[in-house]
């Protein structure tokens, strides 16, 4: 099967803010800085990087989905130091524009990722900072177990991943990736991210696979992964298990930092 792209769901990536979702990009910015956004999306986690390198900053969000673009531009109308484009991660027409380049859960859905890094490291100024924030889908763990539906279907998510060239351990590999792309002072943070009930937010974390499920699910049965029929039987039974059994969800996540 030839790699396809990937179009993400505006549900999940409008929920996500700077502070809770990109903390290690959160502190390292500071007002002035000039950033690039890799794969900005609907511009939730994007705004919060423009907001913080104000005043004097500026920050460029590129995405290669003018859909998701059209909503970003809507919600950022009125702040000025943020432009948004259309663009490739893996071609970024930049040479060491920005202080950092960042790109938050993109690469797990670009078949080439090595050469999203060395575009990224390219635009990235001397000295400046290279900050990538993504998952390991591979090591990912639920307490207790989910539901035997959704396994199977989890395990289809995985192989229809992988025959698209997307990779499974995507956030393991972003080290070498750095350190092939010539990026030095590689830094490892795991960021996991998890939902316990009894916290706050635990519904809306825990919620997240019925919204994958609704994104994705289709493509993979049509793929010849899974079938429809057990696609809508693990997002019944895993929103039944949200409600009734899980106890802990554990996401493996990690940001990795390299200096130019």
């Amino acid at each position: 099967m030839s790699a396809q792209s990937h179009r993400s769901d505006p549900r999940i990536l409008g929920r996500r803010t700077l502070e809770q979702d990109h903390r290690i990009l959160a502190g390292l910015l500071r007002p002035g800085l000039s950033v690039l956004d890799v794969g900005c999306g609907v511009g939730a986690i994007t705004v919060g990087i423009a907001k913080a390198v104000a005043p004097g900053g500026c920050v460029l969000g590129i995405d290669r989905d003018e859909s998701l673009l059209a909503i970003a531009r809507e919600a950022s109308a009125d702040i000025p130091n943020l432009t948004l484009v259309c663009g490739d991660a893996t071609e970024l027409d930049r040479n060491q524009q920005f202080d950092i380049v960042t790109a938050a859960r993109t690469l797990q859905w670009i078949a080439l990722p090595e050469r999203a890094v060395r575009s990224m490291a390219r635009a990235t100024k001397p000295g400046g900072l290279v900050v990538v924030l993504d998952y390991s889908h591979a090591q990912n763990t639920w307490e207790p177990e989910p539901p035997r539906e959704f396994q199977t279907f989890y395990q289809a998510f995985h192989a229809w991943r992988a025959a698209n060239q997307w990779d499974n351990e995507m956030a393991d590999h972003l080290p070498v990736l750095f350190q092939d792309a010539g990026l030095i002072d590689v830094e490892i943070h795991v960021q996991d991210e998890i939902a316990c009930r009894g916290e706050a937010d635990f519904d809306s974390r825990a919620a997240l696979w019925v919204d994958v499920i609704d994104n994705v699910g289709e493509r993979i049965a049509a793929a010849g992964f899974c079938s429809s029929a057990l696609m809508q039987e693990a997002r019944t039974s895993y929103a039944a298990w949200v409600r009734s059994d899980l106890q802990r969800q554990a996401l493996a996540l990690s940001a990795v930092v390299g200096r130019a």
